[in-house]
This record gives structure tokens, sequence and C-alpha cells, in this order.
């Protein structure tokens, strides 16, 4: 098995609906953040990678056909490179919804306060070092920076992928262009919509 598929958006631009649709396209299981969580020998070489240290791809996504959210979406140029068959989607919300919905979910882990007995520290330094530092510099509270490296990351993807290999993609736009996309078939089911704002501080409040 090798990786098929690509998300390049950030997290909180609908990655979590984007697994749960993947993988019933038939591209699963789907590498998300929630997969790092659960194999937590995961999270050390996605700490190396952070620090320039890449892991050997193939046996870090062995079992996986696809791959979006965040640490994915921080290396879709040396993925685009290892797997060049692969494809990729591009998720870019509208701004305003986008800034909204990470600065009251992703953001705010950043900002609780150390806990030396937390079980999750590695997951958390990890995060920290390839979110908060190496996407956004260290200043989540600027807004007009955040917009910017969003509108920066956005144009990278479209720039330098060819466009054949991309599909700029909202959820909001449901199964058809990206069935299309695939060359799959549309499901006769209704398409998901998953992993609200509200859900994920729940979820936050219930790890902690």
């Amino acid at each position: 098995m090798t990786m098929k598929l690509i998300g390049a958006g950030f997290g909180r631009t609908g990655t979590n609906t984007q697994k749960v649709v993947l993988e019933k396209l038939g591209l699963g299981p789907c590498y998300h953040m929630y997969e790092v969580m659960q194999h937590p020998g995961h999270v050390p070489l996605w700490y190396d990678a952070a620090c320039g240290v890449l892991p050997d791809w193939n046996t870090l996504f062995e079992g996986f056909s696809s791959g979006v959210d965040w640490p994915v979406c921080s290396f879709w140029r040396e993925l685009s490179e290892f797997y060049p068959d692969a494809k990729f989607i591009l998720t870019p919300r509208e701004e305003e919804a986008w800034y909204a919905s990470i600065n009251k979910t992703i953001f705010d882990t950043f900002r609780m306060p150390y806990d030396p007995e937390n079980p999750n520290n590695d997951l958390r330094l990890m995060t920290r070092k390839l979110i908060l530092e190496n996407t956004f510099g260290g200043n989540i509270e600027d807004k007009d920076h955040v917009l910017g490296v969003y509108r920066k990351h956005n144009a990278a993807v479209l720039a330098d992928l060819p466009s054949d290999r991309v599909l700029t993609y909202d959820v909001k736009q449901g199964w058809a262009p990206l069935c299309e996309f695939l060359g799959v078939d549309v499901p006769e089911e209704d398409f998901p919509h998953t992993n609200t704002t509200k859900d994920f501080r729940e979820r936050m409040a219930q790890a902690k």
C-alpha cells in the first residue's frame, strides 16, 4: 500500500470530514492527527521531522493510503516528491471562519498552562514545535499574521503542484468534485460533516 492522496490544507479546514469521506471512498485508512494520538511511537518521529530529520515515510505510513491534517500537511512538498503519483487536495476555507475556528480550538491548546504530570506532554511538545513555532513563527495572537501564513501556504501549494495533481476543494461541495477528481462513483449516502468547534473543545476538555 502506498499513499494515493494527501491533504495539503491546514487543520480546521474540514480535515476530519475529509478523513471520513476518503475512507468511505476506499482511500483508507486515512492518516490524521488522531492517528498520531493513537500511535505514541509516531510522536518523536514527527518531532524529529519538525526539526529537519525526516522519517522513512513508507514505514511511518505503513497501512495507510491517504493522509490529511497536521502533521501531514506541513510536509506536502516533501511528500509530493516522495510519492510522485499521489494526488493532493487543498481546502481553503473562508478566512474569517477558519481563523475563528482555529483560534478557539488548536490555538487554545497552546495557551493552556504547562502541566508536568500531563501524559500527553510529548504530543504537546511536537505540535507546539510543528504548528506554533514552525508554521506560525510563535505568533498566534496577531490575526493578520496568522491569516498571512494561511494565504501564503495555500498559494504555495497551488503554485508548486501541477494543476492536474491538486484539487481545490471545500467540503461544503459534497461528493461530486472529489469523486470526479479521484475517478470514483458518488456514494448514495449523505455527505458527512464532523468535528465542529464545539466537538473539538469538548474532546479537549475530556483529555485534560
